[in-house]
């Protein structure tokens, strides 16, 4: 294994192949391909997660994978989507991304570049669109990243979305921000370690004194 886990990666090549096949066609082909990309597909949840403080990323000292983590299972997900597409086979990847939603709720998809280390919490709702995301960036329930006039924002690291928090458009986000429940920030720039409030063009931002 690549990444301590509570089954095998064999296991779980078959529990998503059977994921799969209660929505789609999956051919036998398809699964050996997702078996031949699992190691690397793991190695980015490795990374990943290895990111991230939380308790239920890590047991013993080390990273931890839990497949029955509905949120580990969907940064999973991602992964195995991402890295199907990267192989050639987006049509594969296709349904991989579709399983994501049915089962997450949650609209990441493969080919919007996330960074190798990002953190959801509760992600049901959340849409992430084409933005340029740097390491660090994190969101809980019914969040949007988006475009207006086809612009997607610019974000910075250490980035947080707060639960229907909402980045769009022309906007230039700095490193080490919050951004807080039920806040819109649309086509206007927020400065480095801030947290925000509100909603364009009348946004309230406050230092963020929790920068270490």
């Amino acid at each position: 294994m690549i990444i301590a886990t509570n089954i095998s990666q064999q296991d779980l090549v078959y529990m998503t192949t059977h994921q799969l096949r209660n929505f789609f066609p999956v051919s036998e082909e398809e699964s050996l391909l997702m078996t031949q990309i699992m190691d690397r597909v793991l190695q980015r949840v490795e990374k990943c997660f290895d990111g991230t403080s939380n308790k239920y990323y890590h047991r013993d000292g080390e990273v931890y994978f839990n497949p029955f983590h509905s949120g580990q299972y969907c940064i999973y997900l991602y992964w195995l989507s991402r890295t199907m597409y990267e192989s050639a086979n987006s049509f594969l990847a296709d349904k991989i991304y579709y399983l994501n939603k049915i089962m997450n709720g949650c609209d990441m998809f493969y080919e919007v570049d996330l960074p190798e280390v990002f953190m959801l919490d509760h992600p049901v709702g959340s849409v992430l669109g084409r933005a340029r995301y740097s390491n660090g960036f994190s969101f809980g329930q019914n969040c949007t990243v988006g475009n207006n006039n086809n612009i997607y924002p610019s974000i910075g690291e250490n980035v947080r979305l707060c639960a229907n928090a909402s980045i769009i458009g022309n906007c230039h986000i700095g490193d080490n921000v919050q951004i807080g429940a039920y806040a819109c920030v649309k086509d206007q720039d927020v400065p480095a370690n801030s947290i925000v409030f509100g909603q364009s063009p009348n946004l309230i931002i406050k230092e963020n004194k929790n920068v270490k």
